[in-house]
């Protein structure tokens, strides 16, 4: 049944998500953004599935142009299309344990962003910090955390992360409305709840997963406190994701596929 394949939730949230960037967010993709994007993607996933002898499966390079639109501004058109091309191509290219390594909207992002640093950006306020909206990016994150597996991936980083920041801001004795404002952030709460909990780019196991979420909070934390990264998560998400391997080998587990049949995704 297609409600039992959770990625039919990431593409409705997401699709819900970039048309209300379209309408009503400052820096919104516009039409030409989203159609280039997704045709891109689709375009992509196409060629290297017939490359490579495998059925074309649109979900997947969907979820991760919709991605690339909502978290990713670029003061050139061009840009969009070869982020969305390193994203697809690293499924392909960038491959260990039986599955590609980098979660693939990631790695675009921070591809794009150290090789044009003065052209790339993430806007982490994108949808504004009204704590209701927060609060209803948080639920529709939930909608698809709910029917996946690995949806403690998403309460690891959480945890891990609002430890870090709160914790700090009591030590230094600033007041709570600086953390509080932090994780009104838009793109953090994308990046929590669909981007690290990608199945197919985390530990299988769930010791595995534990150390990879508190890693990228950490290294993020470190990133953004120390050398005022913004896009620090993105980064650390990158880096720790070339120990996913590792950490699987560790913990003995065969990747699981992301439904019951379907190929690279």
């Amino acid at each position: 049944m297609l409600t039992k394949d959770p990625r039919y939730a990431q593409i409705t949230i997401l699709s819900i998500l970039t048309i209300l960037q379209m309408f009503w967010a400052d820096f919104g993709p516009s039409p030409v953004i989203v159609a280039l994007n997704v045709s891109t993607a689709l375009a992509v996933q196409y060629a290297c599935s017939r490359m490579v002898g495998i059925r074309f499966d649109f979900r997947s390079p969907l979820i991760t142009s919709l991605s690339l639109t909502v978290l990713l501004k670029a003061s050139a058109l061009w840009i969009y299309p070869l982020a969305v091309l390193v994203a697809i191509g690293s499924k392909f290219t960038l491959r260990a344990g039986g599955s590609h390594i980098f979660n693939p909207a990631n790695i675009g992002i921070v591809a794009m962003l150290l090789a044009f640093p003065h052209w790339v950006w993430v806007a982490p306020g994108q949808w504004g910090s009204a704590l209701w909206l927060a609060f209803l990016l948080a639920a529709f994150g939930c909608l698809v955390l709910y029917k996946v597996p690995s949806r403690d991936m998403t309460l690891f980083f959480l945890g891990g992360w609002l430890a870090l920041i709160f914790g700090r801001a009591l030590w230094l004795g600033d007041p709570l409305a600086i953390p509080l404002h932090q994780i009104q952030s838009g793109a953090m709460l994308i990046f929590a709840f669909f981007m690290i909990s990608d199945p197919k780019t985390i530990p299988v196991r769930w010791p595995g997963r534990l150390i990879f979420a508190l890693a990228v909070c950490v290294i993020g934390f470190i990133l953004s406190i120390e050398w005022h990264i913004r896009e620090s998560l993105f980064y650390a998400l990158a880096l720790v994701c070339l120990a996913r391997p590792t950490l699987d080998s560790i913990w003995r587990a065969e990747r699981r596929p992301w439904v019951t049949e379907g190929g690279t995704s």
